[in-house]
């Protein structure tokens, strides 16, 4: 429910933090475009988001 509503007003990375990211150091990150989600640790997350936004 969460990322429909992060679809309709046009986010294209939505970033989830959980349990998950407590205890292992991770967050998923899922991409409207293309529905993938990937689970990635905390500390690669800014360059992830940089490769994604390259023009």
């Amino acid at each position: 429910m969460r990322y429909r509503r992060s679809d309709a007003i046009g986010t294209s990375l939505c970033i989830t933090v959980d349990n998950e990211t407590i205890n292992n150091n991770t967050v998923t990150v899922r991409n409207r475009d293309t529905m993938k989600q990937i689970t990635l640790p905390i500390s690669e997350l800014k360059d992830y988001i940089e490769d994604v936004i390259k023009f």
